[in-house]
């Protein structure tokens, strides 16, 4: 199992950034996916997370109105559409998978993780 997470970079305040995570080796039909952000010298938070059907998806109040989560199951591919980012959205994201969307946001951590990707929000 492989869960690939880009779309990483450096942005200006205000500015957007599509993420994407490209999963390897899950029938993602019964996968819900979600996003972790980890900040320097802060734990790892939730941001985002999606149930297999994309009928439910949740947000972390942080990003609400501003983060939205999509996947493409056909793709085995999820996506995190990020606008108008902020300072204090600089981190490392993480993209996770698990059978279960209540796992996300809660104590429990997902089975499955990929690599970060790196945001950068300055001027």
């Amino acid at each position: 199992v492989q869960l690939q997470a880009s779309g990483g970079g450096s942005v200006q305040p205000g500015g957007s950034l599509r993420l994407s995570c490209a999963v390897h080796g899950l029938d993602l039909d019964y996968y819900a996916i979600g996003w972790y952000r980890q900040a320097p010298g802060k734990e790892r938070d939730w941001v985002s997370s999606i149930s297999s059907s994309s009928r439910l998806t949740n947000y972390a109040d942080s990003v609400k109105g501003r983060f939205a989560i999509s996947r493409d199951n056909a793709n085995k591919t999820a996506y995190l559409q990020m606008n108008s980012l902020k300072p204090e959205d600089t981190a490392i994201y993480y993209c996770a998978a698990d059978p279960s969307f209540g796992v996300f946001g809660s104590r429990v951590q997902p089975n499955y993780w990929g690599q970060g990707t790196q945001v950068t929000v300055s001027s």
